[in-house]
């Protein structure tokens, strides 16, 4: 039986009948909670199931919010006026080529505040040295860069410094954050070298990953110079990386393609690079949603406990009720006083829910060197959720109670 609980005496009416005490609201929370203080373990362990599905919510939603800020902290770093030009198809399914001239071409166009271009040197092969086997090459590729390259993606160097005018002639190369990771280099210097296309050259710097450009992770880049002169290199780009006034990105691209082939533009392809960071992150949008069906599911079966806790409560406390009712307790003030003992013990759950979330999404938005962002919605919402559950699964065992009769529950005391 339940600690004993004040009530108000009961008052007359004009008539001389009693009138049922009114249970303020400090009266329901006492009332309520006294059911709970005096069964702690089946009520943690039934909050526990609501906990779950709200820090599971939570921290989903919250896992979520940071990383868009996360994407859009990089978004508002990098930029979103990139445009990226490319060689198409013919007209006969051959590869298209970009004229050697069309980087200048590109330059051209008003708006354009920056124009650079890689090219794909073909034959060029790297290894960590020259024993090697000529199929070991580790997926890596070999790009000629021009020296305006690293300013027009915002890109970073992890060590050493990026190609200029005298070492793009020079059989110097700079390494991709994944190109360094496969050969092992950890820092640049004029000590450490590789073997590339038959020949020594010296890493002269190694760069952070490019997030708007990360085909350059996997590549060793060389000068244009150097690449024609000691590799073969034909000198037509393969790829095209422009900036122009955000308001005239959708214009500029337009015109690309007949700026960089004038006699063929339907063989020339304009991407823009944060169009796939946006992407990937319509993709974490969609995993978001699964996980907040499972959180819902958790959530679910939590609200299953509290009505379950509620209805042996209900059953365990019969003699509680028949003595209440004897004492002149209404049908509405019992099914009030089971109902906020299920409100408070979902609330339980939801407050500590809120907080769990909260902390797990803290912790992996650390882990990722995210922001921490968790929406206030989701924070109120879930402690709403959690008093719509305790409401719905206080209800019937809240009415079971209440249609006991003070000789029916007296009875089986």
């Amino acid at each position: 039986m339940s600690a004993p609980t004040t009530l108000e005496p009961a008052r007359t009416v004009g008539d001389g009948r009693l009138r049922p005490a009114r249970l303020r609201p400090p009266d329901v929370v006492r009332v309520g909670s006294a059911g709970l203080r005096t069964r702690p373990v089946r009520v943690v362990l039934s909050a526990v199931g609501i906990a779950i599905g709200i820090a599971a919510m939570v921290a989903v939603l919250g896992i979520s919010a940071s990383s868009r800020a996360d994407l859009q902290a990089t978004l508002d770093r990098l930029g979103t006026n990139l445009l990226r030009v490319s060689p198409g198809q013919t007209m006969f399914g051959d590869d298209a080529y970009l004229p050697v001239e069309s980087p200048a071409m590109v330059g051209r166009i008003g708006p354009v505040t920056a124009v650079s271009a890689t090219g794909v040197v073909s034959d060029a092969r790297v290894y960590r040295t020259d024993k090697m086997p000529k199929e070991a090459t580790n997926g890596i590729g070999v790009l000629a860069a021009r020296t305006d390259l690293l300013d027009t993606l915002a890109g970073k160097l992890r060590s050493g410094t990026w190609l200029n005018a005298a070492t793009s002639r020079y059989p110097a190369v700079v390494l991709g954050a994944t190109a360094a990771d496969r050969l092992g280099i950890t820092s640049a210097g004029p000590d450490v070298r590789v073997w590339l296309g038959g020949q020594w050259f010296t890493v002269v710097g190694i760069l952070q990953p490019v997030e708007l450009a990360d085909e350059l992770d996997s590549a060793a880049l060389v000068g244009f110079p150097v690449a024609e002169s000691r590799l073969g290199f034909d000198g037509y780009p393969t790829t095209i990386y422009e900036r122009s006034y955000d308001s005239a990105v959708s214009a500029v691209a337009a015109v690309l393609p007949r700026t960089v082939n004038p006699e063929h533009p339907e063989e020339v392809e304009v991407s823009r690079p944060s169009d796939a960071l946006a992407a990937r992150n319509a993709a974490d949008r969609t995993f978001t949603a699964l996980l907040l069906g499972l959180g819902a599911v958790a959530l679910l079966v939590g609200g299953v406990g509290v009505a379950n806790t509620m209805v042996i409560s209900v059953l365990e406390r019969r003699n509680e009720i028949g003595l209440r009712r004897a004492l002149g307790a209404t049908r509405g003030q019992v099914r009030l006083q089971f109902l906020a003992e299920s409100l408070l013990l979902s609330l339980l759950g939801g407050v500590a829910g809120v907080l769990l979330g909260g902390l797990v999404t803290a912790a992996y938005a650390a882990t990722r060197d995210w922001p921490v962002s968790v929406p206030p919605l989701a924070m109120v919402g879930g402690v709403l959720v959690t008093l719509l559950i305790g409401g719905l699964a206080g209800a019937y065992p809240a009415a079971r109670a209440a249609r006991l009769t003070p000789t029916a529950a007296l009875a089986t005391a």
